[in-house]
């Protein structure tokens, strides 16, 4: 594939810690998303806007280059944040899992600033309920269903909001 080429691939990216348990506390979030960050810098073409999430989830706006398989680019990310964050917090055991999966959406570049600042704010969006939910969900079912399975159990998706358009 040739190395010259432009483009304006825009990913958010998301994905769950194991069992949707509240893994990323205080001490561990600081640490996962420092890693997750120091790998896409260290990715070659590949260009970190934000990162940010909740207890349960990171989130992160993204551009790639078209020859990023993604699937190994979050596969990656998640195996590079877990070892070094049980690395470095080895004497408490694992302290931090990611469930199987991840979603991504791609979006445009006009709506970059509007995907930062919803990344931004994710604590606020969960606790007022008002998620995106093309933005939140990880698997196919949950827009199909209007659920979201984890692990075999049932939860519900947060209420919907209309994309700002």
């Amino acid at each position: 594939m040739s190395h010259n080429y432009y483009s304006e691939i825009n990913l958010h990216l998301t994905w769950h810690t194991k069992e949707s348990s509240p893994l990323l506390t205080d001490r561990v979030e600081p640490l996962a998303h420092r890693y997750v960050r120091q790998k896409i810098v260290n990715t070659p073409g590949v260009f970190v806007h934000e990162i940010g999430g909740t207890e349960t989830h990171i989130q992160s706006a993204v551009s790639v280059p078209p020859t990023l398989l993604i699937s190994e680019f979050v596969g990656q990310l998640k195996g590079a944040s877990s070892h070094e964050v049980n690395k470095q917090l080895s004497l408490h055991g694992t302290a931090l899992q990611w469930q199987a999966g991840y979603g991504v959406v791609s979006f445009g570049t006009g709506d970059l600033e509007w995907v930062k600042q919803y990344i931004r704010d994710q604590r606020e969006h969960h606790a007022q309920g008002k998620t995106h939910d093309r933005l939140e969900r990880i698997t196919e079912l949950e827009s199909e269903h209007g659920r979201s399975p984890v692990n075999g159990a049932d939860k519900p998706i947060a209420s919907r909001q209309p994309n700002p358009a």
